[in-house]
Formats: structure tokens, sequence, C-alpha cells
């Protein structure tokens, strides 16, 4: 995969995350998180070995003013979800960092820490309330997918240098 591809595909996924969310609401909170952010906290953590800091958010700010812009009545949810992008790229970067061993067994464990920042911060702003139970389904969905995604990426990644 090369850099190019990833990028659009991580602002991709993000931006259509975004849009649904304002479309249809927390309900599909749930099915984002598994589907579109597992894929994004794989991405970041294959970007973040390829990228500098200061690109990596301005990635995440791009996907949001990109959210804005195909859908103004959206900015709350653009906001939301950039806020708690960063600080989700913040804790994933730091855990990703320190944590030794494959880059599949380091994503998995950056992609822990990651969800549980953006499971909580996502839907309290995009929704203007903590609602625990959309919380603890984002926080397991994101989980899982970032694993599928993870363990999909190494895999095509591997495949690719072989």
């Amino acid at each position: 995969m090369t850099l190019t591809i990833a990028v659009l595909i991580y602002a991709a996924a993000m931006t259509l995350a975004n849009l649904s969310v304002a479309t249809f609401g927390p309900a599909i909170s749930p099915v984002n998180a598994f589907v579109l952010i597992g894929l994004d906290l794989a991405l970041r953590d294959w970007l973040h070995v390829r990228l500098r800091a200061w690109q990596m958010l301005a990635l995440i700010v791009a996907a949001g003013v990109l959210t804005y812009l195909l859908n103004p009545a959206a900015g709350k949810i653009a906001v939301a979800s950039s806020a708690a992008f960063t600080a989700a790229a913040l804790v994933d970067w730091l855990t990703f960092a320190r944590l030794r061993g494959s880059w599949l067994f380091r994503a998995n464990g950056s992609n822990v820490a990651g969800a549980a920042v953006d499971s909580l911060i996502f839907p309290t702003l995009a929704f203007g309330a903590l609602m625990p139970h959309v919380v603890a389904l984002q926080f397991v969905a994101k989980v899982a997918g970032g694993a599928f995604w993870a363990a999909l990426l190494a895999r095509t990644v591997q495949q690719a240098e072989a």
C-alpha cells in the first residue's frame, strides 16, 4: 500500500463515519466503530511510522473540515470527531511508541488505548451527554474492528514486501 492510498482511505473512512453519524445519530456508532473507525485505528498506526506528528494532525483536521464542507449541518460531529481523533491519536502514538514487539502487537495494544479515549470523547461531545452504553459499544467495536483491520493490513503489507 502506498502512503497516498493510505492517507486517502484514512480521510475517507473518517469523513464517511462523521457524515453517517450526522445522518443517522448514535444508533450507527457501533457499526461505524467496527468498520470505519477500526480501519482508521489500524491505518493510524501504519501511518505513524511513515508520517511526522504534524502531518498526522493535519490529516485528522482535514478530514474534519471535509466533513463540514460536505455537510455543514454536521459541524458539531466534525468538531467532536477531530477533537476525539486528535486526543486518541496522541494516546495511540504514545502507547505504540512504548510497546515492544511486532507491529501487529503494538498496533493492537495502542488501539485499545486509542479506542478508549475516542469512545469516551466523541459521543460526549457529538451528542452533548455522557452515554455509557454508546461509549461501551463503541469501545468494544473499535477494539474488535481495529484488530481485524490491523491483522488484514499486516498480512497485506507482508505479502507486498515478500
